[in-house]
């Protein structure tokens, strides 16, 4: 019976135990993926129902008539949403009024300038920035992101349980070698196991940041839902901030040349933003207007630097609306957003390896000092 239970149960065994690490893991790995490349897959949705827009327009056809004519295919690829919203869009709604319905269709920022589109009486005119806003979602940094998540996901869980183990299995072993042999561990060990709880809290800290980043990254515009004080952290992150002064700007010379009031128009432009503390800043702009405030002067509460009102204040002058007038500066805003989320996704990434490099040659110095001292004891033997 125990020749039995050897030769055929423990493999058995062995094997449902392996095969269930394997589906943990997969699974782990799955649920991974799926988180990260969410952001892409709302780009992609969110591209494919511009695409709509913009060939309805080009056959001068109504965007909502063929919105529900491409329903009809009963393609999954569209998603349970976008049937939901053609379901509305029978009804008798407006675009713009049937988004409402259906908010995580579409990043918030897409769905207000087509707001904008619609009260203007052309979405041509906005669908390059909201393409623009897509493009800015994928980020153009995907190189150094995909280091940052190896870092995050691999290398920093894994350093944090390699020097727990050290902790609990490595480290009380040689004290117990040392003090065997009567050999001094070295200063650096000593440290080591002396701080060994505050490295882990450290490290510790140091992942659970990256995972929140990380979930932030996954969760996109749910994540401002859920955590509002992120409109201020958003805020205050430049290359951010640089692409909500770039699309407020083009959203605003899009309605300013549409002639729609420069009170509505601040508003509907800083709703494009998708962030409450520009909308805030834009309601200051608005009340200044309904006060009898010139445009060229109430906009400087959009703008510490000045930059902003200077620009529009010369666009004022321009034969060519405030669009072109406008243009080279949007596009430099968008080459210096660029520029910095460039710099910052390199830093971090820069930052952790550096950490990890530190954090491994502390540990190997420890171990092989330990070892000299060793051998030095055993040659005084």
């Amino acid at each position: 019976m125990d020749s039995i239970f050897e030769t055929f149960i423990v493999p058995l065994l062995v094997l449902a135990v392996l095969a269930l690490a394997l589906l943990i893991i997969g699974g782990v790995l799955y649920f991974a993926h799926f988180l990260l490349t969410a952001p892409m897959r709302r780009a992609e949705r969110a591209r494919f129902f511009l695409d709509l827009i913009e060939t309805a327009l080009d056959r001068g056809q109504p965007v909502e008539e063929a919105l529900m004519s491409a329903a009809k295919s009963r393609d999954r690829v569209l998603g349970a949403r976008f049937h939901l919203l053609t379901a509305i869009l029978v009804g008798g709604q407006k675009l713009a009024a049937a988004l409402a319905f259906v908010p995580r269709l579409l990043p918030p920022q897409i769905v207000a300038m087509l707001k904008v589109g619609q009260q203007i009486g052309d979405l041509k005119k906005v669908l390059p920035a909201c393409r623009q806003l897509l493009r800015d979602s994928v980020s153009k940094t995907r190189g150094a992101t995909n280091y940052l998540v190896v870092l995050t996901f691999v290398v920093t869980p894994l350093s944090l349980f390699v020097f727990a183990m050290l902790c609990v299995k490595v480290l009380p072993s040689f004290r117990q070698i040392a003090e065997g042999v009567s050999a001094t561990p070295p200063a650096s060990l000593m440290a080591v196991w002396d701080y060994a709880f505050l490295i882990l809290i450290v490290q510790g800290l140091v992942m659970l940041t990256l995972w929140f980043l990380g979930f932030v990254y996954a969760a996109g515009p749910r994540a401002l839902e859920w955590m509002p004080f992120l409109h201020r952290i958003y805020f205050r992150l430049p290359w951010r901030r640089k692409r909500m002064s770039r699309d407020f700007s083009v959203m605003l010379a899009v309605l300013l040349d549409a002639r729609v009031p420069e009170t509505e128009a601040v508003q509907l432009a800083a709703d494009c933003t998708g962030n409450r503390v520009f909308q805030g800043r834009a309601g200051r702009v608005a009340e200044s207007l309904k006060q009898g405030t010139k445009l060229t002067e109430a906009i400087q509460a959009m703008d510490d630097a000045g930059e902003f009102r200077w620009r529009l204040t010369n666009a004022t002058h321009a034969g060519d609306g405030f669009r072109a007038a406008l243009a080279g500066w949007h596009e430099a805003l968008d080459a210096k957003a660029f520029q910095q989320e460039q710099a910052a996704a390199h830093s971090v990434t820069t930052a952790l390896v550096l950490l990890n490099g530190v954090f491994v040659g502390a540990v190997v110095v420890s171990v092989f000092g330990f070892l000299v001292s060793i051998i030095n004891a055993g040659v005084l033997w």
